[in-house]
Parts: C-alpha cells; sequence; structure tokens
C-alpha cells in the first residue's frame, strides 16, 4: 500500500463527507427554521452512521450542534 496515496485519498473523502453533512444540516435547519419547527436557540442532537462494508466497519459519531 502507498500511504501517500492511501493519505491523501482518505482526506479527499473526509473532505467531501464534511462538506456534503454541512451543507445538509445547514439545509434541514433553515427549513425547520422557515417552517417554525426550530425557534433557533435549541440544541439539535446529531448521529453520523460510518460504514465500510467490504472491511466490516460500522461506526457511529454522535454530537451536538448549539444553534444559538
Amino acid at each position: 500500500m502507498d500511504e501517500e496515496v492511501f493519505n491523501m485519498q482518505l482526506r479527499k473523502f473526509l473532505k467531501n463527507v464534511g462538506v456534503t453533512s454541512q451543507r445538509e444540516i445547514e439545509g434541514a435547519v433553515r427549513a425547520a427554521l422557515d417552517d417554525g419547527s426550530l425557534k433557533g436557540e435549541e440544541t439539535i442532537q446529531a448521529k453520523v452512521t460510518l460504514s465500510i462494508e467490504s472491511l466490516g466497519v460500522s461506526a457511529e459519531i454522535t454530537g451536538s450542534i448549539d444553534l444559538a
């Protein structure tokens, strides 16, 4: 395995995950603010599931996001 190639590819994947996740969360929060289901002062709970089927990997990452 080429460590440098692996590291670059992993970083590329994680950047895509981060950018896509941020867009999805921002869109969902804005929609919830617009329809009144959020007031903008809440803390929302988030969970991401990482899965790599070919390696038998499944991990959940949880956290909270403060809106105010």
